[in-house]
C-alpha cells in the first residue's frame, strides 16, 4: 500500500537517514514478514537476512573453488612449460632443436599436429628439412604477424607442413623472430581437428611466450652476426 504524496524512494531515504527509527520501533522488525526466495512462504526479517548470508557464503565458496581450480591449472601449465624449455636447453646438437621443440610441444600440451620451418638458416643446416619449403608468401605472412594467428584453417599454405593437413580444422601460427625485430626467420604451426581448439577470440599471450622461447632456442641455427 502506498501513502498519497509519499514515494517508496522517499520512505527508503528516510529510513536510511534515520537509523534510530527502528530503535524506537523495534517491534516492527520482529513483526516484519518477507517472502523467501526459496518458496512462497513468509519469513521473519532475521530469517531473510540469514538466507541472504547463506546465499552470499555459497557464492564466495564457489568463487574460492574456482580460484583454486584456476591456480592448479596454471601450475600444471607452468610445469609443462618448464619441462619443454628444459628439453630445449638440454639439446646439445643444434640441428636436433626443431625436432625436439615439436616433439616435446606435442607431448607436453597434447597438440595433435605441429610443424615449423625456418629460413635463412646457417650453411650447416640449410639443406635440412626444417629449412626447406617456406615460400615467399609464407615468409611475408609470418613477418606481418604482430601476434600469433588463431582461427579456422582457411587452406593456409603453412598447414601443408602438418601431418594429415586435410583433418586440421583450427590452427595457431606463431612467428619466430629476434625479439622485437620486424622480420621473422620462421613460423611455428599448431593444428587440431577440433574447430574450437584455436579460435579467433582466444588469448595469445601464452602462444606468444611459446614463440619467444622457441625463437631463442632456434637462433642457434642462424648465421652468427
Amino acid at each position: 500500500m502506498s501513502i498519497p504524496g509519499v514515494t517508496e524512494d522517499e520512505i527508503a531515504k528516510f529510513l536510511a537517514e534515520t537509523p534510530e527509527f527502528f530503535e524506537r520501533h523495534a517491534d516492527l522488525l520482529a513483526a516484519a514478514r518477507l517472502t523467501s526466495p526459496h518458496g512462497q512462504r513468509a519469513v521473519s526479517l532475521q530469517e531473510r537476512q540469514m538466507e541472504m548470508l547463506r546465499d552470499k557464503i555459497k557464492g564466495l565458496e564457489h568463487r574460492i573453488v574456482q580460484m583454486i581450480r584456476h591456480g592448479q591449472d596454471n601450475e600444471l601449465i607452468a610445469d609443462r612449460l618448464h619441462r619443454w624449455t628444459r628439453a630445449i636447453l638440454l639439446t646439445a646438437n643444434a640441428g636436433d632443436l626443431p625436432e625436439v621443440i615439436i616433439r616435446e610441444l606435442k607431448h607436453e600440451f597434447m597438440i595433435p599436429r605441429a610443424a615449423l620451418r625456418l629460413w635463412g638458416a646457417a650453411d650447416p643446416f640449410a639443406a635440412l628439412r626444417f629449412a626447406q619449403g617456406a615460400s615467399d608468401d609464407v615468409r611475408t605472412f609470418a613477418g606481418s604477424l604482430e601476434l600469433p594467428y588463431c582461427g579456422p584453417n582457411s587452406s593456409f599454405e603453412a598447414c601443408g607442413w602438418l601431418d594429415e593437413p586435410a583433418t586440421v580444422a583450427s590452427v595457431a601460427m606463431i612467428p619466430l623472430r629476434h625479439g622485437a625485430t620486424p622480420g621473422a626467420f620462421g613460423l611455428l604451426v599448431l593444428g587440431s581437428p577440433d574447430p574450437t581448439r584455436y579460435s579467433a577470440d582466444m588469448g595469445t599471450e601464452f602462444l606468444a611466450r611459446i614463440g619467444e622461447i622457441a625463437s631463442a632456442g632456434l637462433s642457434r641455427l642462424l648465421p652468427a652476426f
